[in-house]
């Protein structure tokens, strides 16, 4: 029988399902727990039961709007003045349409239930993780949208996505610790495999007690790097004992603590005031790779040291297509292990994101939906 056929009774008749919905850039204000329609799968397509959802980043920021280029602080010194800019733009903060009111919740690891009409009844059952950036043109092409930034995600009961962004793991991990990967290890691998990371070379990474930071570290190792780790002084040794060589405490001179011309490859997701250190510490011929710049987005360029020191800048944001099926066999093969923080229900989100905006954490807070009683 095709699932398609026989729907989901959540609450009583209704096809409805819980979900966290993001009514429009601002405060915690814009987080609504309610009912809503249960997704309905167009060719290709296939329904997860969602297990675990992973709290990042990126859906505060784009609550809040520091993604638009009128936001010039970091994410920590986002002021009211800046906050307001934000929510006069049209964009939602990507300098973009943000499709508001949505569903966030970029990390899922779910269950398949439901497949679309024509698609492979065999894989309903499968755990799975789902691949959160998609390239949306094909591979030739680095245009990509997001899951919970482009469509709905994974703050709710179920989530609908392509069925080939969906990856079955098999592994003992729980559905939380699955739930800490696709965006934090998606978004570490994918900048340690465009920085070619390899045996022998000496990783800088900068806030490294955060989700993908931690991963970086776990990452570069696994490559054979060595790594220094910047972090918070009270977090020095959870970083190191994910796999760091050396750690420095955030705020210290990292010119005078490693010396310049002493790393080949600083992965950097803070920028801010270090980014001038950070390009110090590189030897000639360096590279540097960011995704992201929580420290402060607008940062001070010396040319000189950028030419004459043959350096490379690497952006990363389209996932590059041997990134996912890489973190499936690592997490098969038993050589990463996940940085579960916390837990939270899914309606405690406000909790939940309040917690994690204080950064006294290493690794993902997770939340977890109320399972339905009946599929």
């Amino acid at each position: 029988m095709n699932p398609q056929k026989n729907r989901f009774d959540l609450n009583g008749c209704k096809a409805t399902m819980k979900a966290i919905v993001t009514n429009g850039n601002g405060g915690y204000e814009e987080l609504e727990y309610r009912d809503v329609p249960l997704p309905t799968l167009a060719q290709g397509e296939v329904l997860l039961q969602v297990l675990a959802a992973g709290v990042n980043n990126t859906e505060i920021n784009t609550r809040l709007g520091w993604y638009s280029s009128k936001v010039t602080t970091g994410t920590e010194d986002l002021s009211s003045e800046e906050k307001g800019k934000a929510k006069d733009t049209a964009d939602g903060g990507w300098n973009e349409a943000t499709p508001f009111p949505f569903i966030q919740g970029t990390d899922c690891c779910g269950r398949v239930v439901e497949v679309a009409p024509g698609g492979d009844e065999s894989i309903i059952g499968q755990r799975v993780l789902v691949r959160a950036c998609m390239r949306s043109a094909g591979w030739d092409s680095l245009e990509n949208i997001w899951m919970a930034s482009d469509f709905d995600g994974a703050f709710a009961q179920f989530v609908k996505v392509r069925a080939s962004e969906i990856f079955a793991v098999n592994c003992d991990w729980s559905d939380a610790e699955l739930g800490t990967i696709p965006c934090a290890y998606g978004t570490a691998e994918n900048m340690v495999h465009r920085a070619k990371v390899s045996e022998g070379d000496h990783v800088l990474v900068a806030g490294a007690s955060g989700g993908v930071g931690s991963a970086v570290v776990q990452l570069a190792k696994r490559r054979g790097a060595t790594v220094t780790a910047i972090a918070g002084k009270e977090k020095l040794a959870q970083v190191k004992s994910i796999g760091a060589d050396k750690v420095i405490a955030r705020g210290d001179d990292i010119v005078a603590s490693l010396g310049e011309k002493s790393v080949d490859v600083v992965v950097d997701n803070v920028g801010g005031p270090s980014f001038g250190e950070m390009l110090e510490v590189l030897r000639r011929g360096g590279i540097y790779v960011s995704s992201g710049a929580i420290g402060g987005p607008l940062v001070t360029l010396d040319m000189r040291t950028f030419y004459l020191k043959d350096l490379t800048l690497i952006g990363c944001t389209a996932w590059d297509e041997p990134v996912f099926p890489n973190l499936i066999s690592y997490i098969e093969k038993g050589e990463i292990r996940p940085l579960l923080a916390k837990t939270y229900p899914l309606e405690r989100i406000v909790d939940a994101q309040k917690e994690f905006t204080e950064k006294k954490h290493v690794g993902k807070f997770v939340l977890i939906p109320p399972q339905p009683d009946k599929l």
